[in-house]
């Protein structure tokens, strides 16, 4: 059986991949990261980068001393995963990303992070803010400006793009919603005629929250890349 890994978001939690679970592990054998500063895990004093974050995907793949791995990415986790297959191709099978942002600028990664500030959040939605809490404890005010600094971290030197993109040789799908108000479906089209040996979805009516997509839609597109029976 094969292993596959899931990958969350940017201030998500492994825990969104629970209602998955149940149908995917008649297929792989499932493992899930949670990434440093979210959930229990550790917020390290020098911060939070792409770059770690690929490290860590490396570290726990090696740690389970898993090869061949199939992932699935959500948000930064496909980022993630695809910057991982960019340094450690030797480890993965496949990657297929949900709603990961390719279009990465200045202007765009400043405008983002601006959107991250803790007191804003508790004043403007303060059910999110709940959420963040239950999700990643005390510290969630401390994860938000953390995240911030990797947004605009990716605006001056993106890892993914046009010049990187070419190198990813494994079975990529690139999927996105058509009503995704962070990712655009003109970049995911971007990144797909980018990767030499990938395939494309454009998921209907489903906005970038894991929690808004339709499982059964997500299941069908899996079977079809991962060729399951």
């Amino acid at each position: 059986m094969k292993n596959l890994l899931l990958l969350h978001g940017a201030l998500g939690h492994s825990d969104i991949f629970k209602p998955y679970e149940n149908e995917l592990s008649k297929h792989f054998k499932i493992h899930s990261l949670l990434f440093s500063g979210h959930g229990n895990t550790e917020l390290h004093q020098n911060g939070i980068s792409i770059e770690k974050y690929t490290e860590e995907v490396k570290d726990y793949l090696e740690k389970e001393k898993l090869e061949d791995v199939c992932i699935f990415g959500h948000s930064m986790g496909g980022y993630a995963a695809l910057c991982c297959a960019l340094r450690y191709p030797e480890r993965i099978h496949s990657i297929m990303t949900l709603g990961t942002k390719f279009d990465w600028n200045e202007e765009q990664a400043l405008k983002e992070s601006k959107m991250l500030e803790p007191e804003a959040i508790l004043l403007k939605v303060p059910k999110y803010a709940e959420q963040l809490e239950n999700q990643h404890g005390a510290t969630w005010k401390q994860l938000l400006p953390a995240i911030a600094e990797m947004m605009i971290s990716l605006g001056k030197n993106p890892p993914l793009n046009e010049n990187s993109l070419w190198a990813i040789t494994i079975p990529v799908q690139i999927m996105t919603g058509d009503k995704d108000n962070m990712v655009s479906i003109e970049e995911s089209i971007g990144a797909y005629r980018s990767i030499p040996n990938a395939k494309l979805a454009i998921l209907p009516d489903t906005k970038h929250p894991m929690e808004k997509v339709r499982p059964n839609l997500l299941f069908d597109l899996m079977k079809d890349f991962w060729n399951l029976s």
